[in-house]
C-alpha cells in the first residue's frame, strides 16, 4: 500500500497553469522559463526583492569564537574552548563566496504517484530546477545525482554554474520517474554516491517520497556530519486519504504488487491514514537524528508558498553561518 497509481485528474491548485506531463513536448528551456515566470519573479518580489533563499551553507575558515546562544547550531561548538571557559562557546565561519550544492533526486517509480497532470515527480523537477536556478544566480555551483532505483546506473551531473548547468539538470529530469523494477527503492544507495562525490564542504539537498528499505538514515547522518542537508519529502494527498470509489486494484509501482481493496469501507480509510501519519513521525524522528532537516511539498501545493514558509521556518531556528544566495540586481 506504499505506492498507488490512480488515474485521477486532479485539481491543479491555485495559482499554477496547466502542466505538462514530463517527456510530452516540455523542453528544458521551456520549462526554465516557465519556472521564471511563476516562480523566481514571485520569490524575488517578496521583501521588496530581498528575498534570500532557504537554502544556505557554512563557510570553512573560522572567524571568531563567541558564546552559545540558544538556536546556534550545536554541531559549532567549540568543546576544548567549552571545557576551558566552563560555558559553551561556538565558532563563526567566514562566509564561502562560492557555495557547492548537490541536490539527490529520487526519480524511482514511486515518484509518478498522483495525478496525471502534476505528479510527485512533476513537482520534483519543477523543485530542483528552481533551487537549481537560484543557486546558480548566487554565483554557486550545483552539481546533481539522478537515482532511479535497483539497476539503474543514474545519473551523475557534476558541479557547475551558469543557466546552462539549470538546463542540463532539466533536461535529465524531464525524462520523468523510470519503470519499475520488481525491488523497492534503497535511498543508501544515492546517499552513499553522494558521500563519494560531494567532497568539498556545502550544501545536500534530498528530494524524495522516501519510501525506502530502512537503513538509509545512517548514510544521511553521515552526510550531515560535513554537510548542511535539507530533504525536501514530496508527497501527494491521496497517499494519505484515498477517495471513496468503491473496489478498486491498487499497485506498488516499483514491485508491481497488487491488492484489491474497498475504498468505501471506514475501517480500511482509517488504517490508511494512520499508517501515513505514522509513517511521517517516523521519517521525522529519523530525519532530525540524523541531523538534518525535514519540510514536506504536495503535489497540491503553490511551491512560493512552500519555499516561503521553509524560508520563514529557517529563519526562526537559526542555524548555520548564511551565505546569501540573491538574484542579480
Amino acid at each position: 500500500m506504499r505506492r498507488r497509481r490512480p488515474e485521477d485528474r486532479g485539481p491543479e491548485g491555485p495559482g499554477r497553469e496547466p502542466a505538462t506531463e514530463p517527456g510530452r513536448g516540455l523542453t528544458a528551456d521551456r520549462l526554465l522559463r516557465r519556472l521564471e515566470w511563476r516562480i523566481v519573479r514571485r520569490l524575488d518580489g517578496r521583501s521588496n526583492g530581498d528575498y534570500r533563499t532557504v537554502f544556505r551553507g557554512t563557510g570553512l575558515d573560522v572567524a571568531d569564537l563567541r558564546e552559545y546562544l540558544p538556536g546556534d547550531d550545536l554541531r559549532h561548538i567549540d568543546w576544548n574552548v567549552t571545557a576551558r571557559m566552563d560555558a559553551p562557546y561556538v565558532r563563526e565561519f567566514l562566509e564561502d563566496r562560492e557555495l557547492t550544492a548537490w541536490l539527490l533526486l529520487d526519480t524511482t517509480a514511486s515518484m509518478g504517484f498522483g495525478p496525471v497532470v502534476r505528479h510527485k515527480g512533476h513537482v520534483l523537477t519543477e523543485l530542483a530546477t528552481t533551487i537549481a536556478y537560484v543557486l546558480v544566480r548566487g554565483g554557486n555551483r550545483v552539481g546533481a545525482l539522478l537515482f532511479g532505483g535497483p539497476g539503474d546506473a543514474g545519473v551523475t551531473i557534476p558541479p557547475g554554474s551558469g543557466r546552462r548547468q539549470v538546463l542540463r539538470i532539466a533536461k535529465a529530469l524531464l525524462e520523468g520517474p523510470r519503470k519499475g523494477t520488481g525491488a523497492p527503492t534503497d535511498l543508501s544507495v544515492l546517499l552513499r554516491a553522494a558521500a563519494g562525490v560531494a567532497r568539498r564542504r556545502g550544501l545536500v539537498v534530498v528530494i524524495s517520497d522516501f519510501l525506502s528499505e530502512p537503513g538509509w538514515d545512517k548514510h544521511l547522518g553521515q552526510l550531515a556530519q560535513r554537510h548542511e542537508v535539507v530533504c525536501l519529502r514530496v508527497t501527494d494527498p491521496r497517499e494519505q486519504a484515498l477517495p471513496a470509489a468503491g473496489l478498486m486494484w491498487v499497485e506498488d509501482a516499483e514491485t508491481g504488487e497488487q491488492l484489491f481493496v474497498d475504498t468505501d469501507d471506514p475501517r480500511f480509510r482509517r488504517r490508511l491514514a494512520e499508517g501515513a501519519a505514522a509513517r511521517r513521525a517516523d521519517l521525522s524522528m529519523r530525519v532530525a537524528r540524523a541531523g538534518a532537516e525535514l519540510h514536506d511539498v504536495s503535489t497540491d501545493d503553490d511551491l512560493v508558498k512552500v519555499l516561503g514558509r521553509i524560508a520563514a521556518l529557517r529563519s526562526r531556528r537559526g542555524g548555520g553561518r548564511v551565505a546569501s544566495m540573491r538574484g542579480p540586481r
